[in-house]
């Protein structure tokens, strides 16, 4: 029985799990719409171990969201999930955030997007196809009328994330499909960490960076405040 310490940390959902040979066996996340996972992470990780009655030193790996998403957010988890692999020994597994996040859904065809919120008019995506299968890699782009076009005139498009809504302001096509109040979680992580763990999938825990995307830049106090923020 393979058990992993699942930490999601991405955007403003602060969440953290317990999988056993994938099934998520206990789950704590919170979104108060602010970046409050310094203040929470170490204690929901406590509050996760007590309730699933395992010895944190009895896990079999940590899994952390590599990214795209807040720099913020992605620095802490991935900052923790190094400290428990250090300290309990044991190997690091990396999600693709957006990867994860299609798997929020469930449908019979058609494509999913999921999209994170970037800066101003700007999203993080990916696109999957039903069986969550990656049809084209990530990209961060510029949200116009024109956006994803090519996928929307042949077939249902499914968006979610916390960056739909700003799609959902300028797509107005007939097969765009909105699912709000979804945000990445580490109830999807399961399944993907068990999967990567089986192939010894596993991160330099040294070297491991998250996926940025795009670099963190400061050049005001006013763009600092932007950068923290998203």
């Amino acid at each position: 029985m393979v058990t992993i310490l699942n930490i999601e940390t991405a955007t403003k959902n602060c969440s953290v799990s317990i999988s056993k040979n994938g099934e998520i066996i206990a789950l704590k996340e919170f979104n108060d719409g602010n970046y409050s996972h310094a203040e929470v992470l170490h204690s929901f990780i406590i509050d996760i171990v007590e309730e699933s009655n395992i010895l944190l030193h009895a896990i079999d790996a940590v899994a952390v969201s590599k990214g795209p998403g807040s720099y913020t957010g992605l620095r802490i988890g991935v900052s923790a999930a190094k400290g428990f692999c250090f300290a309990l020994q044991k190997p690091l597994i990396a999600i693709d955030t957006l990867a994860s996040l299609s798997h929020a859904i469930l449908i019979e065809d058609g494509i999913i997007i999921p999209l994170l919120d970037a800066r101003r008019m700007e999203v993080y995506s990916a696109i999957f196809n039903h069986k969550y299968h990656k049809i084209r890699e990530i990209a961060a782009e510029i949200i116009d009328e024109n956006s994803f076009l090519a996928y929307l005139n042949h077939q249902k498009v499914y968006f979610l994330g916390d960056g739909a809504l700003k799609c959902h302001e300028i797509i107005k096509h007939d097969n765009a499909k909105f699912i709000d109040g979804i945000f990445p979680s580490s109830r999807e992580m399961g399944m993907l960490a068990f999967e990567k763990y089986k192939k010894s999938d596993f991160e330099d825990v040294a070297y491991f960076e998250p996926f940025y995307l795009k670099d963190f830049m400061i050049t005001s106090k006013k763009s600092f405040k932007e950068n923290y923020n998203n």
